[in-house]
């Protein structure tokens, strides 16, 4: 019955509703990131793509990353603006199914392409002489397609576990979007299995991603002290994106339920889900001397006109 109801008349998000006087002002400060997230994270692509010089594997790997912001971001953002500015805060369970599905198989592929991105780093910087043999383009082929395939299959089970809970009939969803953690708060049964279940795939998305991270980025601070290499630019970009992407979604996944308090619920996920997808292309970006020339090189031939 809970279920059945739920399916019809969908759910209500809160979002910032305890906080009317700061919703106009959200509306107008997400919506100014999320245009610059869709400028940025295009212009990443597009020049990536046009520009022969980015044709390597790292700005490969860079794409697909901005690729994922931009499906990550619009998979949110949306409903988010929609939300602040209605007084009806209801997403259809439709909507709420898709935003669900989407958001964490995009959020998951993320958490393993900045390992698969550490990783080019790390034989650009450690094994320089034979990076063109090593990151060939069927592997980077191949860990792109890993990447993917495990953020669609971790959302499919995720996913589909929780969506099969029955939700009791005030359907009243404390956040601005439909994640695991808080549709299982939503279930009117047991959810043991599923919170242990959220905690495992936890670890396997976020501790051990960092950790892997952490010991690449061991091994090129080594070769860099050892060789005073020159080549710590773009990897010192690579770990500021990492740093707020996994420090925030650790933040919310990992940290107990009752140390974090009610606001933090709600303001932390902003950071991941608007800051950090508009802040990568601009990371990138200015600290990197080839991506800058390739823009100007672009738009000196007018090559994005040309493109469309």
């Amino acid at each position: 019955h809970w279920h059945n109801e739920s399916n019809l008349r969908g759910f209500i998000l809160l979002g910032f509703s305890d906080y009317p006087h700061l919703q106009k002002i959200l509306f107008v400060v997400i919506f100014i990131l999320y245009l610059l997230t869709i400028f940025g994270n295009t212009t990443i692509v597009l020049v990536s793509r046009l520009e022969p010089r980015l044709h390597t594997p790292m700005y490969f790997f860079l794409s697909h990353l901005s690729f994922l912001d931009l499906c990550f971001t619009s998979s949110v953002i949306p409903q988010l603006l929609i939300n602040l500015w209605s007084p009806m805060k209801v997403i259809t369970y439709g909507g709420c199914v898709v935003q669900l599905y989407v958001s964490l198989a995009l959020g998951s592929t993320e958490c393993v392409l900045l390992v698969v991105m550490s990783y080019d780093r790390y034989v650009a910087v450690c094994c320089p002489l034979h990076y063109t043999v090593l990151m060939h383009p069927h592997l980077c082929m191949t860990l792109a397609s890993m990447a993917w395939l495990s953020g669609v299959a971790t959302a499919l089970v995720q996913s589909t576990l929780t969506l099969q809970l029955p939700f009791c009939v005030h359907r009243q969803i404390d956040h601005f979007m439909c994640e695991v953690h808080v549709l299982i708060k939503l279930a009117c049964v047991n959810t043991r299995f599923n919170k242990i279940q959220l905690f495992v795939a936890s670890i396997i998305f976020l501790i051990m991603p960092v950790s892997l991270i952490m010991v690449s980025y061991n091994y090129i601070a080594q070769a860099v002290f050892r060789t005073k290499q020159k080549a710590f630019g773009t990897c010192s970009s690579h770990l500021i994106v990492v740093i707020i992407f996994y420090g925030t979604i650790i933040f919310m996944y990992l940290q107990p339920a009752k140390s974090r308090s009610k606001d933090q619920g709600k303001f932390v996920p902003l950071l991941y889900t608007a800051l950090a997808p508009v802040l990568n292309p601009l990371i990138y970006t200015l600290r990197n001397k080839e991506v800058k020339g390739a823009l100007k090189k672009a738009l000196n031939k007018n090559i994005f006109l040309t493109f469309f």
